[in-house]
């Protein structure tokens, strides 16, 4: 077991469902978010409010800690001054802190959207050049690259988590993007702890017959997820918009995000449920 995990991000979507199985791995897991978390805390579990952007907050909060798993941050496209603040210094101050404290690893939650605006006729694998749809993929761009460095330079290990679409299946672009809540336990699980990571890129997304990506490069790590967005796919292709391969939502790896424009929000166009927001 763990002596530490840091998890940033504990207030939002993707952090809550995280936080009971992290704190099963740790004998302190410290949560933090700039916003308030309201659910009660977990046993051994304590939580810090603090801006990602704050680098001295962030090095009091990661010192001790055995890894870092950063879901922090914008979770769509912001302004740049939005996503430069949290996306960007954030993802540096929490390298550099985890690099002074010694910390083994972390565990990133990057985006499909760093690589967007390949096609999907295209296929794409953990090798993919980046080719980010927005500030938003550019950021994380940017975190995987420093990822890589810090790694390079100062042994600092992560894994770099190219989550899909972590919702409910509401539209057709879903039924290969799907990354279902419990696959995206499984693969932070395994992210923490398989042995030994290096830099590694991985794609979170589910067994989709559908999947436009190539998952085969980073086996090692052990993700097998075992849900299938195909369970949804008669209801999803009755009620989905004629296809048309002239429209980049559809032919576009970042669907909606390639066709927004800088600066304003790409989930807005993904017809989300309200238990998604």
């Amino acid at each position: 077991m763990l002596k530490k995990i840091v998890l940033t991000g504990a207030a939002g979507r993707l952090g809550g469902y995280l936080r009971k199985p992290l704190a099963a791995k740790c004998a302190a897991l410290i949560s933090t978010d700039i916003a308030r978390m309201e659910d009660p805390l977990i046993k051994g579990e304590s939580f810090v409010q603090a801006d990602l952007a704050d680098y001295a907050k962030m090095a009091e909060i990661i010192k001790g800690a055995d890894m870092v798993v950063h879901f922090g941050g914008h979770p769509d496209e912001k302004p740049f001054e939005d996503i430069l603040h949290a996306n960007i210094i954030g993802c540096y101050n929490i390298w550099q802190a985890a690099h002074e404290a010694g910390v083994r690893r972390i565990v990133y939650a990057s985006s499909i959207h760093a690589v967007g605006l390949h096609p999907k006729t295209t296929a794409i694998n953990i090798h993919t050049p980046h080719r980010p749809d927005s500030y938003y993929g550019l950021a994380k761009c940017f975190a995987e690259d420093m990822a890589k460095l810090y790694w390079d330079k100062k042994g600092l290990e992560a894994v770099c988590l190219r989550i899909l679409s972590c919702a409910n299946v509401t539209n057709s672009r879903a039924l290969g993007s799907w990354l279902s809540y419990d696959d995206l336990i499984h693969l932070v699980e395994r992210a923490v702890d398989t042995p030994t990571t290096g830099f590694a890129v991985i794609y979170g997304v589910s067994n989709n017959d559908r999947s436009p990506v190539d998952n085969s490069g980073a086996s090692f790590l052990g993700y097998r997820p075992r849900d299938n967005a195909e369970q949804f796919a008669e209801d999803i292709l009755a009620n989905a918009p004629a296809p048309d391969p002239r429209d980049p939502d559809q032919m576009m790896h970042g669907g909606p995000f390639a066709t927004t424009d800088l600066g304003e929000s790409g989930v807005a166009k993904l017809g989300l449920s309200p238990d998604d927001n």
